[in-house]
């Protein structure tokens, strides 16, 4: 896949309160910002009654050609998206302090559809800054181009390599009859009225043959 542009995004973490029976509180993703400074750890920006937001990552935005059609279908929404998966538990990072990291960020729908079957993985839609929907919109202009529709050709069900042993395939049976004056081989109704008239042929031809054996009555 053809990488033609990476962008820095920051991105905001949550840390918040719940009730529940298993936990207290949950992670997930609330945020994405442009500008935003690299890290060397997680930096608290505010908190309040039941919750704490974290700069947790700096991380690269990838836009690619080829995906052009999944960045256009976000930006058709009222509100463009910013897709960002977390991992946790065992799929995050052993060295970190905190429990979840942020392992990607995508403009495209599509891209994180193999995600979140893990029960370690958490997907959310952020909303898309202003100025990043414009980036995403320039990218599509430049590098979007419209795939010609190709119509599908019809299949034969049969290939004449499938039949062996010098069978003749039923398509070129039919087409040499045809030329040839006989009937369809596969028109059973014209099989049917061809067996219906040589039957009352047959029968014709015994009672033909069964009047010339009969003796004739002789008077006495």
């Amino acid at each position: 896949m053809d990488l033609i542009l990476t962008i820095d995004v920051g991105v905001v973490v949550a840390r918040e309160d719940v009730d529940h029976p298993w936990q207290d509180h949950i992670w997930r993703p609330i945020s994405v910002f442009l500008g935003a400074p690299d890290l060397s750890s997680w930096r608290e920006l505010r908190r309040g009654p039941g919750f704490v937001h974290y700069h947790a990552a700096t991380i690269e935005m990838q836009l690619h050609r080829k995906e052009t059609p999944g960045y256009r279908d976000n930006l058709s929404y009222d509100q463009p998206k910013v897709y960002v998966v977390l991992r946790g538990g065992e799929l995050a990072d052993e060295t970190s302090d905190w429990p979840v990291e942020v392992h990607m960020v995508t403009a495209s729908p599509y891209d994180v559809e193999a995600y979140g079957e893990d029960g370690d993985e958490i997907i959310e839609a952020v909303p898309m800054p202003e100025q990043l929907i414009e980036l995403v919109s320039a990218f599509i202009d430049e590098h979007h181009v419209e795939q010609p529709f190709k119509k599908r050709k019809r299949k034969r069900h049969h290939k004449e390599e499938d039949y062996h042993f010098g069978q003749e395939p039923v398509v070129e049976l039919r087409e040499r009859m045809v030329r040839a004056g006989q009937n369809d081989p596969t028109d059973r109704p014209a099989q049917m009225r061809e067996g219906r008239g040589a039957a009352r042929e047959g029968r014709g031809r015994d009672r033909e043959t069964a009047q010339k054996h009969k003796e004739p009555d002789h008077e006495k």
